[in-house]
């Protein structure tokens, strides 16, 4: 990746339109480059949970972990919106769906089965995880958009669906390595329960 911005602004996408890395002018609201922003936003929203879990990690020091895991999946998310602007450019691999299923299964053997539905809460960390995992499904959702129109390579669908598991399953360890308990799901009374 030689290409470094000198200039920050440029002027040519005020009428809509947006440059590819390939040289393709596209509208701003083309289903590539709203697959592009979604992982933009993610990669950004996952920042803040990592400066989160590092701030909190003199509290709760099995927080650790977790910044190992999820540390390096804002590099891998830069480089699949690079896959995204460069269709030729190909940098993410198979080895990342496995580091993050690794991790899950390692989660999963500490928390046991999940019997309930859980609510996005409980402490802030826990929710801001639980907002990551969302805004990893609606990344997902939009490069499956991308993808009915133009192929997106399976390797990066793949990763982002492991990626909001793995961040599920985060956000419950967090809660247990906080000593929190999680949020269950209490359903509204059926209507004709009271009749």
């Amino acid at each position: 990746m030689g290409n470094r911005l000198s200039k920050i602004y440029t002027r040519t996408g005020d009428r809509g339109e947006t440059g590819l890395a390939d040289g393709r002018r596209v509208a701003k609201d083309h289903p590539r480059v709203e697959a592009m922003g979604e992982v933009d936003t993610l990669n950004s929203q996952l920042g803040l949970l990592l400066a989160e879990l590092a701030a909190a990690q003199a509290q709760c020091p099995g927080l650790g972990e977790l910044l190992e895991v999820l540390g390096p999946c804002q590099h891998r998310l830069f480089d699949l919106g690079g896959e995204l602007a460069m269709p030729a450019y190909q940098a993410l691999d198979e080895a990342e769906i496995s580091r993050l299923e690794q991790a899950i299964d390692r989660w999963n053997q500490e928390l046991g089965p999940l019997k309930d539905f859980i609510l996005p809460g409980g402490s802030r960390l826990i929710a801001l995880a639980h907002l990551c995992r969302s805004l990893t499904r609606t990344a997902e959702r939009r490069c499956q958009q991308l993808n009915a129109r133009e192929a997106v390579r399976p390797v990066l669908l793949a990763y982002l669906n492991r990626l909001s598991d793995a961040l599920f399953v985060a956000a419950r360890l967090v809660a247990r390595r906080q000593g929190c308990a999680e949020i269950l799901w209490q359903p509204a009374a059926a209507a004709d329960a009271d009749a």
